[in-house]
């Protein structure tokens, strides 16, 4: 009696292993791959046929010429996947205010023509430290330094931040948001 239990037991474990292990994610793969192929391969972005970033994590752009995204809090370097996590600093603290006025200055400096408001999440970091997103907003702030680096008219730079913006899921879920990653590989494709 006692065997044919351990039997039976054994029997279970080894055939849901065989389901949960290989079946169901073999099929859940598949299914992936057919339905949303792009997504299920990582959302990889390519510029002149080589796949240049993921959709899905944000990357940091120091350069003028090219449109900036959030803060992110991940450390010991930006946008690490490895390490990604929001500051966990109160927004009402000290440490956090201080990081917002020093990258308010470095913006300013930066673009010292520009005198319109700073969005706020263009001096704050997100949540999870990797978004690939900035709002609308946030890009068409950036657009007349560009348009200067450039030498690009600020009509043509808030043509594309249109074409890039991402509307509302289902109309109502979230805020229209634009993904810096995607904003700037067709930025460089204009020239």
């Amino acid at each position: 009696m006692k065997n044919n239990v351990v039997q039976q037991s054994f029997k279970f474990v080894l055939v849901m292993t065989i389901i949960t292990g290989f079946i169901y994610p073999l099929a859940c793969t598949a299914i992936a791959q057919i339905i949303f192929p792009d997504k299920a391969n990582g959302s990889i972005l390519y510029q002149n046929n080589k796949p240049v970033a993921s959709e899905l994590i944000g990357q940091e752009f120091t350069s003028e010429k090219y449109f900036w995204s959030r803060l992110s809090a991940t450390s010991p370097y930006p946008y690490n996947g490895g390490d990604s996590s929001g500051s966990n600093k109160t927004p009402a603290g000290e440490e956090i205010a201080d990081a917002v006025q020093q990258r308010i200055k470095l913006i300013r400096a930066l673009d010292p023509e520009n005198d319109q408001k700073i969005p706020v999440d263009f001096i704050t970091a997100s949540g999870s430290g990797l978004d690939p997103h900035i709002s609308p907003a946030a890009a068409l702030y950036q657009a007349g330094r560009i348009s200067k680096v450039r030498n690009i008219e600020k009509a043509v730079l808030m043509n594309l931040i249109e074409k890039n913006t991402e509307k509302r899921q289902l109309g109502i879920l979230g805020e229209p948001r634009v993904n810096v990653v995607k904003l700037n590989i067709d930025l460089d494709n204009l020239e």
